[in-house]
């Protein structure tokens, strides 16, 4: 991924709000996205995401709080940001019935782009994208993938400088995400700025180089996506081979550790957050009173001697890395 550089960022936020009747949509979200980089927007349904989404890209206008994309204001310079940016939303806006060199003409006419200019476009991004050889096959036999990808490049016909991606993998198959994936991380370190909605944390995980997790309409948390996981400590895993000494187990883990232990009795696994130290570069509005704050740490050499004299015999005790859905259930109390 390329990295942010000194200039302005591509995409500034500030306090935004949106009503639409009595439900509050936005109620204060503030965004900063450096130029260049990848953004992950996260947050559960009705988070208030796609919202947020429309109103940077013109689509939508706020109702209080502004926002500038490319250095230009969202609601006064409209036509300039619309003319700057590209959007790719949740479901491909191809012309079926014609070919994807087609699609991509069709575009670049109604950019006004003329007829050498658009057709030495669309040639361009079909090779970078690697869709030359079914450019000139109608799209309607085209794989879900690579509607996917024709969908992505069409954004791409008056080379913006930022480009909105609305959950552009929903529905893939693993080869064809890492597809897109591949597509994304090109325009990047072709200096693109990206700002990415998706429900797979997992691609988050991947691509961002910052995350903003948003829940009822606010930002609870953001920061890249290993200090976010950092904020809620790692885990320690032990596993036995003896249902009976999971009791035991659970009470040595929880003198140990001050966390609360959780006991999975299928895997006969007993886990607990462990402490974490806060960065200072992670904000959190989602305030105090997670596992990490409470727990204590401690190494897995004392922690086996512990369970030994409790009289339980492990089979494995790991330390593990949170992923991004633990910080996910954490933060907004909902799964990913």
């Amino acid at each position: 991924m390329s990295t942010a550089s000194n200039s302005p960022p591509a995409i500034a936020a500030n306090n935004l709000h949106k009503r639409f009747g009595k439900t509050r949509a936005l109620r204060g979200v503030d965004l900063t996205v450096p130029a260049g980089t990848v953004c992950g927007l996260l947050g559960p349904n009705g988070a208030g995401k796609t919202t947020a989404v429309r109103i940077l890209a013109t689509l939508a206008a706020p109702d209080e709080g502004e926002a500038r994309v490319a250095g230009l204001d969202v609601v006064r310079q409209a036509d300039e940001v619309r003319r700057r940016i590209g959007f790719t939303g949740q479901h491909a806006a191809l012309e079926e019935g014609v070919t994807g060199r087609e699609n991509l003409l069709l575009l670049g006419r109604l950019h006004h782009l003329g007829g050498r200019a658009a057709r030495r476009r669309a040639d361009e991004l079909l090779e970078q994208f690697e869709l030359g050889e079914a450019a000139d096959r109608l799209v309607r036999g085209y794989s879900g993938g690579m509607r996917r990808r024709l969908d992505l490049i069409a954004s791409l016909i008056t080379r913006p400088r930022v480009l909105f991606l609305d959950e552009p993998t929903t529905g893939l198959d693993p080869r064809s995400r890492n597809a897109i994936w591949e597509t994304i991380r090109e325009l990047t370190h072709d200096g693109i700025t990206v700002l990415l909605t998706t429900q797979y944390l997992d691609e988050a995980d991947q691509l961002a180089d910052d995350i903003v997790l948003v829940d009822d309409g606010i930002v609870v948390a953001s920061g890249t996506p290993q200090r976010l996981k950092e904020t809620i400590g790692s885990r320690i895993e032990v596993t036995l081979a003896d249902a009976e000494h999971l009791p035991a187990a659970a009470r040595t883990l929880a003198e140990a550790t001050g966390g609360e232990p959780v006991i999975d009795e299928d895997e006969l696994r007993v886990a607990v957050v462990t402490a974490t130290q806060q960065r200072s570069d992670v904000h959190s509005g989602a305030g105090s009173g997670g596992p990490g704050d409470a727990a204590r740490a401690v190494t897995l050499p004392v922690l086996v001697r512990l369970l030994d004299a409790a009289g339980v015999d492990p089979l494995d005790v790991a330390l593990r890395s949170p992923s991004l859905d633990e910080v996910f259930l954490q933060l907004t109390g909902a799964p990913a």
